[in-house]
């Protein structure tokens, strides 16, 4: 009897949508880490790793953004300003 090897050819599209996911979830990861780490020492190098982890995360959306694979439209005038108002209001 022959085993069944179940490949999957995936694209670039893909791959860095994935890849995108994994390092959004490793980021809040480790956020949550260095928050609750116990020693300074811990905090710092989760930091650190979380710090890797935005430059990593911000490649990969350049990446995605320039091919149009990540649009990011400008916001409309009144989004912004009802933004600045519900932001605004929550300030000490």
């Amino acid at each position: 009897m022959q085993a069944t090897v179940n490949t999957t050819n995936f694209d670039d599209k893909e791959i860095l949508t994935d890849a995108l996911a994994s390092e959004k979830f490793a980021a809040d990861s480790y956020n949550t880490f260095s928050c609750e780490a116990a020693t300074p020492q811990v905090r710092q190098n989760f930091l650190s790793l979380l710090s890797e982890e935005h430059e990593i995360q911000n490649s990969i959306f350049l990446e995605m953004s320039k091919r149009g694979w990540y649009p990011t439209p400008a916001a409309e005038q009144q989004k912004i300003d009802d933004a600045r108002v519900k932001y605004r209001n929550m300030a000490p």
